[in-house]
């Protein structure tokens, strides 16, 4: 065999077994859903968020806790040196108490007034709450667009892989007729090296289209968290379907649903709570506590002569700590100050959003457009082809003519495959970018 043959049966060897795969016969292919099901389950950065929003709930039900009352208990034992006694002078020296003192006490503290102070740091909690879910959700919508993106990349390269496949049958037809033609000296031995060196190219590029169905197989296994050499068999869904939503829907959409838009609003209504926060300090705390207490000169508590064995009380306290150098003042202007960052971000983040949804809108009604013009292409690639073939059997028509209209065929046909993905990929980001999703059964 001559190089060239030895070249293509190699590369066959290699995408032979990629493009009939040895699976069970009738084995089901992993569709879309399946696919973004799969990751949703098994992937790290959607567990991670999903983690977050249990500890900022968890964060929530702690703040709760402080419009509730405390409960605590003590137990003490204290050994003086000697009694203690006093000097009176009528009757001496006279014992007041014992050396070993045994104390037990359960107390209750409930917060009356904080300055606003508790139910400011419970609504910061409950709106971290809110924003972790909302972060969880853009999360969730991540992973979904990288699916997508995958999903479609592998059916891309899988065509053009076809295409490039095709493409070694036709030159390799072409290189049968120019043999033949140099045998009978029909035709110099140029045209037919040219013929071989082009056959060989075209393998070389059957090659390369396969390392890149490899390369996307591998990304979508990442994405789902699998074995990044495991087999990937999906299901061809690469078509058109016209999408009908203009730009200033899409604008208006990703405005209202976007989950990044509503978290930095959340983040600037909880900078506003945390100025409240701030200022409750500039306020007296008042707490009721109420107390009960056994006393003993032993571990059981049974009392003295000198002591009740129980006692109990019930007080308010207030407490106010009316000086300190205007540290509370000092915290009230940076709490101004982080609302108007929170302010000034969620502002940016829109114009960022507007630009990033138009920049894919765009891009989708560009590739929607290259569909048309590259599948009207294919037809005039493909009559070109016949015919140049059909002048080459003739015999007025060179080698090199046959070779640029399949050369041009090809890249026909790899356009049309390239603009239908692009186009689905395309549509994928615009969803990404509007806050939605279009995958059935998954959350938005």
């Amino acid at each position: 065999m001559r190089r060239p043959e030895i070249l293509i049966a190699a590369v066959l060897a290699l995408v032979a077994p990629a493009m009939f795969p040895a699976g069970a016969p009738g084995a089901a292919r992993m569709t879309l859903e399946e696919s973004i099901r799969e990751a949703l389950s098994r992937n790290v950065s959607v567990h991670s968020a999903a983690e977050g929003t249990r500890a900022a709930e968890s964060r929530r039900k702690e703040a709760f806790t402080g419009f509730l009352p405390r409960f605590s208990t003590s137990y003490s034992y204290t050994h003086l040196n000697e009694p203690p006694h006093m000097t009176i002078p009528s009757l001496g020296e006279v014992t007041t108490g014992t050396r070993e003192n045994y104390l037990w006490s359960v107390e209750m503290r409930q917060p009356l007034f904080a300055g606003g102070g508790i139910l400011a740091n419970y609504q910061i909690s409950r709106l971290e709450a809110d924003i972790s879910r909302r972060e969880e959700t853009a999360t969730v919508q991540d992973t979904i667009r990288d699916v997508t993106v995958a999903y479609f990349t592998i059916l891309k390269t899988e065509k053009i892989r076809d295409v490039a496949l095709q493409s070694v049958e036709q030159l390799k037809s072409h290189r049968n007729v120019a043999r033949n033609f140099f045998t009978v000296g029909l035709i110099p031995k140029n045209d037919l090296l040219t013929a071989e060196v082009q056959l060989a190219n075209g393998a070389q590029n059957l090659l390369r289209a396969e390392n890149d169905v490899d390369l996307a197989k591998a990304q979508l296994n990442t994405v789902m968290r699998r074995d990044v050499n495991e087999p990937v068999d999906i299901e061809d869904m690469l078509s058109y379907e016209p999408y009908s939503k203009d730009l200033s829907e899409c604008l208006k959409t990703a405005m209202e649903n976007r989950p990044e838009i509503t978290a930095l609003a959340l983040r600037t209504e909880a900078a506003k709570t945390g100025v409240t926060l701030a200022r409750s300090e500039y306020f007296p705390n008042l707490n009721l506590v109420g107390n009960y207490s056994k006393f003993g000169e032993g571990p059981d508590l049974a009392g003295t002569p000198f002591r009740d064995t129980e006692n109990w009380y019930v007080m308010a306290v207030a407490s106010w700590n009316f000086w300190e150098w205007g540290r509370t003042r000092y915290r009230v202007g940076a709490s101004l100050s982080r609302e108007i960052q929170s302010a000034d971000a969620l502002t940016g983040f829109k114009d960022r959003i507007a630009l990033e949804v138009k920049n894919a809108y765009l891009s989708m009604r560009e590739a929607e457009k290259r569909i048309s013009v590259t599948r009207t292409a294919i037809g005039q690639a493909e009559e070109n082809f016949r015919i140049n073939q059909e002048r080459y059997r003739e015999h007025i028509a060179t080698s090199t003519d046959v070779i640029d209209a399949q050369t041009l065929l090809a890249r026909a046909r790899a356009d049309y495959f390239g603009a239908i993905s692009d186009y689905r990929i395309a549509i994928a980001r615009l969803e990404r970018a509007m806050g939605i999703s279009s995958a059935p059964g998954v959350r938005n």
